[in-house]
């Protein structure tokens, strides 16, 4: 074992030095105009609250500062979040949020950013008028029984609800349409309506069968609508902690999703949410075919280069510099609306894979060594390997005097001997009862006893 050691040992310093000089590697293929334009969704600097914003419309622009605003340490990017919120929510028409938004601002943005009463009562007078209008015209639809306007009238129905935070009733609004809908446009239409409630409310098993629904008409289905619905998709996976099926939707989005779905997500999420799941559950093949070589994931990547630059690095066993990459990207990862409460579980997965990465090839690794390069104390390194192999994901033992761990290599030419030892005996039990069944049929043992009975 000793001589297969020294034999690995000139390859591991060589993984080692690449994973240590991958850190301070810029991006190769991306300019600096480019990192600075994408620098807002994932980043080791301070977020751009006002650029991240810019890449969102509607109520998920609004609920995403909030987030932020709730979940970041920095009381500028609190108020600079709230700021920008409480301007968003002023161009519409939800006085609830609005109440909720002034309330966590608490006078601290001075008197333009107070509470609004008198815009408040005229939204609320409007709304009474808008929504007393849509029920005149919707009962003028039903006792006339056209069903092209019955649905138009649901749909503007929950819009309505939609655009004042009514989310329940804007979501049995718009499956009311359902009922109503004459065309496979129409059906594509009430599900993307349904799928966008059902996000923002959190209830993503009416994402998935919504999602489910739209694909059963491909006939209406052009791609972006296609691209649409995998980001559904991949959304609902991932908050069912899914991580392999959210990886596989998100790596199938098109590039024809552009901007078209910002009122959910941003291509950059895209890249962002399908890496890291990818990182956390492919292995080594499923990583090369399905994102590296992966020609329309990988225009998504170019608008992360860190991302794409980390994903690059682990299949290159550069540990150190991918590493390097998620603890700096965590802080701003962490204000992110939907991966939120799986990041640690991600970022835990993807250094276990990295830990039984490194130690595949080899016989025996210096954990001093291994401890340099994944930037850890040798007792918590240590300790990591303990866990992976007590849950059987590393065959290997310590040596906690020498701090070496050394690998347990199954015996290949014993376990064939076993392999063929176990198929002789069966095949001889076969043999046996086969035999003894010819002989009782030959001597009619069964007609006999069925006779004695």
């Amino acid at each position: 074992m000793e001589g297969e050691d020294d034999a690995s040992n000139p390859m591991m310093e060589e993984m080692y030095a690449n994973g240590i000089g991958g850190v301070d590697e810029s991006p190769s293929s991306s300019s600096s105009a480019t990192t600075r334009k994408n620098r807002p969704i994932i980043s080791g600097e301070q977020l751009d609250i006002e650029a991240y914003a810019g890449l969102y419309t509607g109520r998920t622009k609004i609920m995403r500062l909030i987030f932020i605003a709730d979940h970041c340490d920095n009381p500028g990017m609190q108020l600079e979040a709230l700021r920008m919120a409480f301007d968003e929510i002023k161009k519409g028409e939800n006085t609830q949020l609005f109440r909720e938004v002034v309330q966590k601002i608490d006078g601290r943005l001075g008197p333009n950013y107070t509470m609004d009463s008198a815009w408040c009562s005229m939204v609320d007078r409007k709304a009474e008028q808008r929504k007393e209008k849509l029920e005149n015209e919707l009962n003028a639809y039903r006792t006339n029984l056209i069903k092209e306007s019955i649905r138009m009238g649901y749909n503007d129905f929950g819009d309505f609800y939609y655009s004042h935070g009514a989310l329940g009733d804007a979501f049995k609004s718009y499956v009311r349409t359902r009922d109503y809908c004459t065309t496979s446009k129409h059906i594509i239409q009430m599900c993307l309506s349904a799928i966008l409630v059902s996000i923002e409310m959190g209830q993503f098993t009416h994402v998935t069968s919504y999602v489910s629904k739209a694909e059963q008409t491909p006939e209406a289905l052009d791609p972006p609508t296609v691209a649409k619905l995998r980001c559904a998709a991949g959304l609902a996976h991932l908050e069912a902690k899914k991580y392999k099926l959210a990886a596989r939707k998100f790596l199938e989005v098109g590039q024809e999703l552009g901007n078209s779905y910002s009122e959910v997500i941003a291509p950059q999420d895209v890249a962002t949410y399908g890496g890291l799941c990818a990182l956390a559950s492919f292995d080594r093949s499923e990583l090369k075919n399905k994102v590296i070589d992966n020609i329309n994931f990988r225009n998504f990547l170019e608008l992360v280069p860190e991302v794409r630059e980390l994903i690059n690095d682990f299949y290159s066993s550069h540990y150190a510099s991918c590493l390097e990459y998620l603890g700096n990207l965590k802080s701003n990862l962490m204000l992110d609306i939907h991966l939120h409460d799986h990041l640690e579980t991600l970022y835990d997965q993807i250094r276990n894979k990295a830990l039984i990465q490194y130690t595949h090839p080899f016989v025996s690794v210096d954990m001093r060594m291994m401890a340099d390069a994944f930037k850890t104390s040798v007792s918590g390194l240590e300790k990591e390997l303990e866990a992976l192999i007590t849950d059987n994901q590393i065959q290997a033992r310590i040596d906690s005097h020498n701090k070496i761990l050394y690998a347990r290599h199954a015996d290949q030419r014993n376990a064939t001997f076993q392999r063929v030892l176990q198929t002789g005996n069966e095949f001889d039990r076969d043999v046996r009862a086969m035999l003894l069944r010819a002989n009782l049929l030959k001597h009619e043992y069964n007609i006999r006893a069925s006779r004695k009975l």
